[in-house]
């Protein structure tokens, strides 16, 4: 009797705690960025449940906790040989994010381990399109394009690719030389076409200055004297004695009485000191 009282006493207690663990199996907290994805006998729920307190009827509907935040994957280097037959390696960032919980459950078996394959099939067929000068020069058009093909191809698994950067490029050492080469023969072209480019500008500022100084030849005669102002401020041992324009075009009019020789065209005499 005393063993039948004792059992009796003891299921109510058993009963109260199965209702307890039945209830914590049936209440379940989600977080701000959680989804739960809810299996009722194998058949999925129309609408996926969360945030905060769900209520579940355990042990016959089955959850699946999905993040909705944005997930980081740094995509491996690849090897890549492009449009003109350089092989090098090629390493990228892809930012993607859950948009349909149930479709990123029921749809894919591993939602991420799919994005991962298909970003690095995807970086692997873009860049291989492309020239090595393309791929250094037009890294945005190439990470835009990256970016919506994976959306493309992960819309039907409820996953939205938000960003693909292609982050480093690793060229061998005798492309890297000859980008090199390159760049330097191209510097010095520029270099020649500057210098070309101020030739051509200073002989035409000449060609004007000789023309202004054609037509006022007082002009000519300021000239003189600045240029002999210039010579006076240097430390130099020469004399120059300046002869008139006229002076020396009647000079070289007139002939030479005796048969000696003409006289000497220049500019002005010099003595040195």
């Amino acid at each position: 009797m005393d063993n039948t009282a004792a059992s009796l006493g003891l299921f109510p207690l058993i009963v109260v705690l199965i209702v307890v663990i039945w209830i914590i199996k049936c209440l379940n907290v989600l977080r701000e960025y959680e989804r739960a994805v809810v299996f009722r006998l194998g058949r999925v729920l129309k609408k996926d449940k969360g945030p905060g307190v769900i209520i579940i009827l355990w042990p016959i509907d089955k959850i699946v906790k999905v993040s909705l935040r944005t997930i980081t994957w740094d995509v491996p280097p690849q090897d890549i040989i492009t449009r003109d037959n350089v092989s090098l390696k090629v390493n990228a960032v892809v930012y993607f994010r859950v948009i349909n919980a149930t479709q990123a459950i029921v749809e894919v078996e591993n939602y991420r381990y799919a994005v991962e394959q298909a970003a690095q099939t995807g970086l692997r067929t873009v860049l291989g399109e492309v020239e090595l000068d393309d791929l250094l020069s037009q890294r945005e058009k190439l990470n835009a394009r990256l970016q919506s093909i994976l959306d493309e191809h992960t819309e039907p698994w409820g996953i939205k690719v938000t960003q693909v950067q292609v982050k480093q490029v690793d060229l061998p050492q005798e492309m890297q030389r000859a980008i090199a080469r390159q760049a330097e023969a191209e510097r010095e072209r520029r270099a020649k076409i500057i210098s070309a480019d101020g030739e051509y500008q200073a002989a035409a500022k000449l060609a004007e200055a000789a023309a202004v100084l054609n037509r006022e030849p007082a002009a000519i005669t300021l000239r003189y004297l600045q240029t002999l102002l210039e010579i006076g401020t240097e430390k130099s041992t020469t004399i120059v004695f300046p002869l008139p324009v006229d002076l020396l075009a009647g000079l070289l009019a007139r002939k030479p009485a005796s048969g000696g020789p003409p006289a000497n065209p220049s500019m002005g005499g010099a003595q040195p000191s």
